[in-house]
């Protein structure tokens, strides 16, 4: 699940472009073993094949360049300014040299033309938009993270080709950048009146709004890290996302779907236009399709293929994927359209034309999470942790030397760890991790056994200097968090996370690295309280959904020995819940009154929608008399006393303020 921070309109488009960090100490140049270890990887790798390149470039029509797309606000939404340094072919010393090449491959943007009636606007946004033109209309699959840059790659579309009306959208899957820019292409206006329809797969609405709330403030936070939206773009910053540059600044918008593919093999026709639907759920998104186009011999594999090897489990955080399961839905659209493919195209990244290509790509891809599961679960089951399997973890040399299963975008060590985690979870059999302190404690103790702060800064130095960045980077990150004020223990993790970002093959660990950097030398940023929700993602929560969201911001101290009853009535929907707090536990019973309910609250869900998107608030809703309580209206002003609120940008790299 990709989650994705929203804050104020432009703000994250100011750090994009480096203005925030205007005024931050400049990142340090690579070191000698970082240098070493750059070049050692560089011999090893097949920089002669440029196919990638080819691939990247073949039927563009016109570039979208360095052009801004104005935003909501003064920033812009859009931008690839500022990433010229990539025009050079030799990477530099601070970057990965196969991330470099993939960061320059990555680099294409604007119109391409996939084949007859089939188009791609890629590099508008981390995602493609992919355009089909029907006999009456266009069928637009994805529609990027935000309404700007969404409407401007359909009026790219449109300065080449007629400018016919949109009448249908398909959301491949659940994740934000396939769906956030719908108002863009179409209107819901369109939609209510049936001129378009909205495909997706079963389950679409429940995860794609789920995922942005119950765990979104935390997954945002983290998303800073992985996709490295605050850092400045250069040979020493962000250089990429893997899936593509990076994040549009815009407006999120969401249309629910007219229309749900639920059969595990589905043929619809949609004007004039054959499509063969096959959900993928458990694998890259808990609810996702691939297609196929018959017509035109086009297999569009969403995300479950990319030019990368994907998460496991995302950096920012989610349900652990199924590589398996991954790996089987490969296997099916080999079986069933890699000899009748002349072309692969994907949501993200370029193409693969030719049917022996995409034969190849796509077994390629298949043993790659074949390997990746059967591998860590053969050492697993011989006793091997997590951190052991994944430290000498190596793919086999038929799927290194393939371009497309490098780990640009998901982290192989990561992978790996992930794949233990599902079948056995965090804890590792051994007791000693059942109690073990938590990070702060731990880090004192530490600190204390190995001779105190200035011993183990004056050893931790002298380790640097031989590069051994890992081990310094878990020993300064102790000192930090057994002390956030040693200055110099902060200033040691920074260089220590910096050199192992520059060596850093993944793009998404590259950003984290560097991100972790940048807050220890220059603090926490300082940015708005994070959300993940907009107005058409809230209008799209079930009541279920807003109760449960509402149970977890419940402060379990300040419930304590505390029990209420409160009725919940919607006057314009009909709908009733019942929402028990007993045992510092709050309880959602749909459908439901209870007769003896220590106050009823009527309102209607427009009214809850707004204080939900701090348009208004409960108390002057009261004053307004949008909202009725009947019974002890006390007991709801209690409630609301007993719910925190998320502190958007807490600390990750040093110690959270104690409790």
């Amino acid at each position: 699940m990709k989650t994705w921070m929203r804050c104020a309109p432009g703000l994250v488009g100011a750090w994009m472009a480096g203005a925030a960090m205007a005024q931050a100490p400049a990142p340090h140049p690579a070191e000698p073993a970082t240098r070493a270890a750059n070049q050692a990887l560089l011999a090893e790798l097949p920089m002669a094949d440029k196919q990638s390149f080819d691939d990247a470039r073949r039927g563009l029509i016109e570039a979208l360049g360095d052009r801004a797309i104005a935003g909501p606000g003064p920033r812009p939404a859009w931008s690839l300014k500022g990433y010229e340094f990539l025009a050079t072919e030799t990477a530099p010393d601070s970057v990965n040299p196969a991330l470099w090449r993939h960061a320059r491959a990555n680099l294409g943007s604007g119109l391409f033309k996939v084949t007859d009636r089939i188009y791609q606007l890629r590099g508008f946004d981390l995602s493609n938009m992919t355009v089909i033109e029907g006999d009456t209309g266009l069928i637009v699959i994805d529609p990027l993270v935000t309404t700007e840059v969404a409407k401007a790659a359909l009026d790219l579309y449109f300065k080449h080709r007629p400018a016919r009306p949109v009448v249908a959208v398909i959301y491949t899957h659940s994740h934000v950048d396939h769906w956030g820019g719908v108002r863009g292409v179409v209107s819901g206006e369109d939609v209510a009146a049936g001129k378009a329809q909205i495909v997706a797969p079963a389950g679409f609405m429940e995860e794609a709004v789920g995922e942005n709330v119950i765990a979104g403030p935390a997954m945002s936070r983290r998303a800073l890290y992985q996709f490295g939206q605050l850092l400045p773009r250069g040979e020493r910053g962000q250089v990429d996302s893997g899936l593509g540059k990076s994040v549009s600044s815009g407006t999120l918008t969401l249309i629910p779907p007219t229309r749900l593919i639920t059969q595990p093999v589905q043929k619809e026709r949609i004007d004039g236009v054959d499509i063969v639907f096959e959900p993928t759920p458990g694998a890259e998104a808990p609810a996702e399709m691939i297609m196929y186009y018959p017509q035109f011999r086009v297999l569009n594999m969403a995300e479950i293929t990319t030019q990368n090897m994907h998460n496991l489990l995302p950096m920012r955080g989610a349900l652990v994927r199924d590589p398996l399961a991954w790996s089987k839905y490969i296997a099916g659209a080999l079986q069933r359209y890699g000899t009748r493919s002349d072309v692969l195209i994907a949501q993200h990244n370029w193409p693969v034309w030719g049917a022996a290509r995409v034969e190849g790509f796509l077994k390629k891809q298949r043993d790659t999470y074949k390997y990746l599961h059967d591998q860590t679960v053969r050492l697993m089951n011989q006793g091997y942790v997590g951190a052991e399997i994944a430290e000498n973890f190596k793919l086999p040399p038929s799927l290194a030397q393939e371009w497309s299963t490098h780990p640009f975008y998901g982290h192989l060590k990561h992978n790996v760890k992930a794949i233990y985690q599902r079948y056995l979870g965090y804890y590792d059999a051994n007791p000693a991790s059942l109690e073990a302190l938590p990070p702060v404690a731990a880090a004192r103790k530490s600190i204390e056994y190995m001779g105190g702060a200035a011993a183990v800064l004056e050893r931790a130095r002298a380790d640097y200097a031989k590069g051994e960045y890992r081990w310094v980077a878990q020993v300064a990150s102790q000192l930090v968090f057994a002390d956030a004020a040693d200055t110099p223990a902060r200033q040691l993790a920074a260089d220590a996370y910096e050199q192992l970002g520059y060596q850093a093959e993944s793009a998404t660990a590259r950003n984290a690295f560097l991100q972790g950097a940048s807050e220890l030398r220059n603090g926490v940023p300082k940015l708005p309280t994070l959300s993940t929700v907009s107005p058409d993602v809230i209008r799209s929560l079930s009541l279920e959904m807003f109760f449960d969201y509402l149970g977890v911001r419940l402060n379990a101290e300040k419930a304590q020995g505390k029990a209420m009853v409160i009725n919940w009535r919607f006057t314009d929907t009909g709908q009733n819940h019942v929402l028990s707090l007993e045992n510092s536990a709050l309880t959602d019973t749909p459908d439901s009154q209870a007769p003896e309910a220590d106050a009823t609250v009527s309102l209607t869900r427009a009214t809850l929608d707004a204080i939900s998107l701090q348009q208004t608030s409960f108390p002057a809703a009261l004053q307004a008399g949008q909202i009725t309580v009947a019974g002890k209206r006390e007991k709801l002003v209690e409630l609301l006393g007993m719910l925190d609120g998320p502190p958007g940008m807490f600390p990750v790299v040093e110690p959270r303020p104690a409790r």
